[in-house]
């Protein structure tokens, strides 16, 4: 219990340091804190507009999770950035040339 109530404080706090930055970069910080560091390695904020959050993940696996958790993720990255989030749509990262 205690070890939640420490999470929630400093998501908190992570939330309020980042209001002077744009809404793109306040998504782009809470992502790591919303889905924690293994799956924030697999996938990256890549633009925001209008309420929906886009994130390029780098592989088929990794974007079938993400897509199973994409209402959670969408709550927390809005409840930590301070940002709305209607939505999060998942592309799969291109590998051009290789």
């Amino acid at each position: 219990m205690a070890m939640e109530g420490m999470r929630d404080l400093l998501k908190g706090s992570l939330g309020r340091s980042l209001g002077t930055l744009q809404d793109e970069d306040r998504l782009a910080a809470a992502w790591p804190v919303a889905c924690g560091k293994a799956m924030a390695g697999r996938g990256t904020v890549v633009g925001y507009a209008d309420g929906v959050v886009r994130i390029q993940v780098e592989d088929v696996a990794w974007l079938r999770q993400l897509m199973s958790m994409r209402g959670q993720l969408a709550q927390e990255m809005a409840r930590i950035a301070g940002v709305r989030v209607s939505e999060i749509h998942f592309e799969q990262k291109r590998n051009d040339g290789q």
